[in-house]
């Protein structure tokens, strides 16, 4: 050789000089770069990790993780059905999850029980609906009978009805009803009612105004 030593890598091959010097520069970047690559991956995964734990979604598991058993438990109580009970439970913690505001629970089970009530009342609603259509439709000819899709159909119509109802006056609701069901005019409501004509009137328009907002809001 020419008084310069060449570097036999394993494959035989000699390198130059100037090619030995930029792989031992880069050798060197990476040693350098490799731990502080690793620090900052850590500190990404880090602030991911705090911003997890802040979110709404780690509240809901937290109380999840805490409260479901005992939930749970709570509904088999009242509903008497496993499979039930099991499913309001889930639907407790989605409705938790379909909220935007930040959890900050100081009675986590009392609040998880609000949500779960209403839950069981929907509940309880819908089977008693279910029955009364069921029951009506059973004397229907065999020729006239509505297909499951359709009785699914009527009942989520005839659920939705109700929750509008639910949320009005008992003399509000029952002047509506025996307008729209019963086809009374207003006249005839004050009569049975005993009430004056112009209550009849502002009693059905409180009740459809009710209705045209819930509608329109959800």
């Amino acid at each position: 050789m020419d008084g310069i030593s060449a570097e036999f890598p394993p494959n035989g091959v000699p390198e130059r000089p100037l090619m030995i010097f930029f792989r031992a520069i880069f050798e060197w970047q990476l040693q350098i770069r490799q731990p502080l690559l690793t620090m900052r991956l850590i500190i990404i995964c880090d602030v991911r990790a705090v911003a997890f734990m802040s979110s709404p979604e780690f509240a809901v598991q937290a109380l999840y993780s805490t409260h479901h058993g005992w939930l749970n438990a709570w509904l088999r109580a009242r509903l008497g059905n496993a499979a039930d009970a099991a499913d309001l439970a889930q639907d407790t913690f989605v409705r938790l999850l379909q909220r935007t505001e930040r959890l900050e629970l100081k009675a986590p089970r009392a609040f998880l029980r609000t949500i779960a009530r209403g839950l069981v009342i929907d509940h309880w609603r819908r089977e008693e609906i279910e029955r009364a259509y069921l029951e009506t439709i059973a004397h229907l000819p065999e020729a006239e009978t509505p297909s499951a899709e359709s009785r699914a159909l009527v009942i989520e119509l005839l659920e939705s009805i109700a929750r509008m109802l639910e949320g009005l006056k008992p003399k509000v609701r029952q002047a509506f009803l025996l307008a729209q069901c019963e086809g009374l005019s207003h006249k005839q409501i004050a009569e049975q009612m005993n009430v004056s004509l112009r209550s009849v009137e502002r009693y059905v328009a409180d009740a459809l105004y009710h209705c045209y907002v819930l509608r329109y809001e959800s």
